[in-house]
């Protein structure tokens, strides 16, 4: 048995962990995430040995400015991924000039497994979004929070707190909702403009636990596409 909660609204990669966003109509899960999500990753120097030697928004907030394109989006895994800088130069990811300009002894990784914080898949609903609006008293753009899927469910409040240890139908793939998403300073960064606003990370702290959305983990393979019904499998 399952019932509707939803529907995808947006589906997005990060070909580069902490640069902008790759908007998808389609995507294939795999055991590894969405095909193509954060397979690529900036190590600060000194640290390759650390439990989290990634260059980030944390470190760098204008890293959102600079934009990942997969050049043969049918082969995301094989193909070629161009960054386009906030000056409007255009790198290869691999080239070395590209890491130069985000800093002294900055290098570049190849992850085929993704380089993920935590889980391989996030989920974020449109109420979550909204209700933390509400407390804020401004909007957001859902892209401060980095999601893979953009759920516009149906009831409000934060539904996707009650999906966790429950499994989602969405198109031809299923996923797991394993537990909420931690969150860290990185929300406070705008990501049309750079600026911090230190109180979006306060106001979750304070109201959520330091929590929004979902992390999950695939377990079935399979395609979604945006407008898919997402079904919470019982």
């Amino acid at each position: 048995m399952s019932r509707e909660v939803g529907r995808v609204a947006a589906l997005w990669r990060y070909p580069v962990k902490s640069m902008a966003e790759e908007s998808l109509e389609s995507a294939d899960a795999t055991w590894n995430g969405l095909t193509g999500d954060r397979r690529w990753a900036f190590i600060r120097p000194g640290r390759p040995a650390s439990n989290f030697p990634w260059l980030t928004i944390r470190e760098l907030p204008t890293m959102n400015q600079y934009r990942p394109a997969t050049v043969d989006p049918a082969r995301p895994e094989g193909s070629q991924t161009l960054v386009r800088t906030p000056s409007g130069d255009l790198f290869d990811v691999a080239d070395p000039a590209l890491a130069r300009e985000l800093g002294d002894g900055i290098s570049v990784i190849r992850q085929n497994r993704g380089v993920f914080d935590w889980m391989p898949l996030s989920l974020l609903s449109t109420g979550s979004v909204a209700s933390l609006e509400d407390l804020l008293g401004s909007g957001l753009d859902p892209l401060r929070f980095r999601p893979n899927i953009l759920v516009e469910a149906i009831g409000d409040g934060y539904p996707e707190d009650a999906w966790i240890g429950r499994t989602l139908r969405i198109g031809g793939m299923a996923m797991r909702g394993d537990e909420r998403d931690g969150r860290c300073v990185v929300v406070n960064v705008d990501p049309a403009t750079s600026a911090r606003d230190p109180a979006v990370m306060r106001t979750i702290a304070r109201e959520r636990q330091a929590c929004l959305g979902l992390y999950g983990s695939t377990v079935q393979e399979g395609r979604l596409s945006v407008g898919d019904v997402v079904y919470l499998e019982d």
